[in-house]
């Protein structure tokens, strides 16, 4: 513990969807005030370490697992929370936490029960239009619930709506010519940003082997930066040779710490439907073609794209896991975009058009009781 510092856990992790709103808004809290120390108490996870590290921000790993409910995987569970709920029930008394601001996922289990049984208020910041079970569980313990977004299947599940916390790092630092040469690519031809957001997706890097080797000629007055993922399948290596085969100029990397620069450089993106990648197109103005995650049988991250597609500023498509299925279902969209400027322009404007407001520093300021959270939403 920090003698004369007021400490501030955020709970969460396991992936940056759910990690890089917590330090946006932990980055506005040492701002309003100096004094506060931001504690992460996350997954032990090596995206986890990694994220947090590279931010410079304290962090501290609970011996947490996701929920499964086959046997062996439910037997990990349960073992798991009991090893994290007293994890955090010893980092929060040792490290002197006065709040607790839950982020999501199954770290927030064991963490917000501990906070709980120690008196600690919880702030539960839900990212996602469909809050997920950790979320509900969360909410039922908080003493206040706010929402990057809408949750129209439960209405009254927050009471205000914020809009997503982003870091300063996710916001393009300069024009596109620049940030396309700060990452080594030509800043005059227009750019192509495909992301499976910070564990890649292995779908739409197989999509995209296959439909630059398909479309040689029109990537050809493309440059594409293709962040693969950390383990990805293909691999960085394998997607980076297809793209040589086919004469497309790419970039390909495993991860990029500082994605202000790659939407900064993007003319186009082909991304998952996290919350946060939307947030991030919006915010840096980059018409998208959004897929959401297939693996979700209700296919929540489509709620996340709506409000922009409904807008004509972003395009929804869906991953079939089939590489020839998705060269229609995917292909046919990404195609349309990259041959025509004047769709994308329409998008771009009405990206430009939409209101903006910093998010992050209104959480904060209303964590550490400086002003009200946010709108109300019902």
């Amino acid at each position: 513990m920090s003698a004369g510092r007021r400490t501030i856990a955020f709970a969460g992790g396991g992936s940056g969807g759910h990690l890089s709103p917590g330090l946006a808004i932990a980055e506005r809290m040492v701002d309003a005030a100096p004094g506060v120390r931001p504690l992460f108490l996350c997954s032990t996870r090596a995206i986890d370490a990694q994220m947090l590290g590279d931010a410079g921000v304290e962090f501290r790993p609970v011996p947490a697992e996701g929920l499964s409910w086959k046997p062996a995987g439910l037997l990990r569970f349960v073992h798991g929370y009991v090893r994290g709920l007293r994890a955090a029930r010893r980092l929060l008394r040792d490290e002197g936490a006065e709040h607790v601001v839950s982020l999501g996922g199954f770290v927030t289990g064991p963490v917000t029960a501990a906070a709980a049984a120690l008196g600690i208020p919880i702030t539960l910041v839900n990212l996602d239009a469909t809050p997920g079970r950790a979320n509900r569980v969360a909410a039922r313990r908080a003493q206040r619930v706010i929402s990057a977004c809408e949750t129209p299947g439960l209405p009254r599940f927050a009471e205000a709506i914020v809009g997503m916390p982003l870091r300063r790092s996710a916001l393009a630092p300069a024009g596109r010519a620049e940030c396309r040469g700060q990452l080594g690519l030509d800043p005059v031809r227009p750019c192509l940003l495909v992301t499976g957001a910070s564990q890649g997706a292995s779908s739409i890097n197989a999509f995209m082997v296959a439909f630059a080797l398909k479309h040689r000629a029109l990537l050809s007055h493309w440059q594409v930066l293709h962040l693969a993922g950390p383990k990805s399948s293909p691999s960085a290596a394998e997607i980076d040779a297809a793209y040589a085969r086919a004469g497309v100029k790419a970039l390909v990397l495993p991860f990029l710490n500082d994605m202000g620069l790659a939407w900064g450089a993007a003319e186009l993106a082909l991304s998952r439907a996290g919350a946060n990648s939307v947030a991030e197109a919006e915010a840096n103005g980059v018409p998208t073609v959004f897929v959401p995650y297939p693996y979700h049988r209700d296919l929540h991250q489509e709620a996340n794209a709506a409000p922009l597609v409904k807008a004509g500023a972003a395009v929804l498509a869906y991953d079939k896991l089939d590489v020839a299925v998705n060269m229609r279902s995917i292909g046919d969209p990404l195609e349309a975009l990259l041959s025509d400027g004047r769709i994308r322009d329409d998008m771009e404007n009405a990206l430009r058009a939409r209101p903006q407001h910093d998010a992050a520093d209104a959480i904060a300021r209303s964590i550490l009781g400086f002003a009200p959270a946010g709108r109300v939403s019902h």
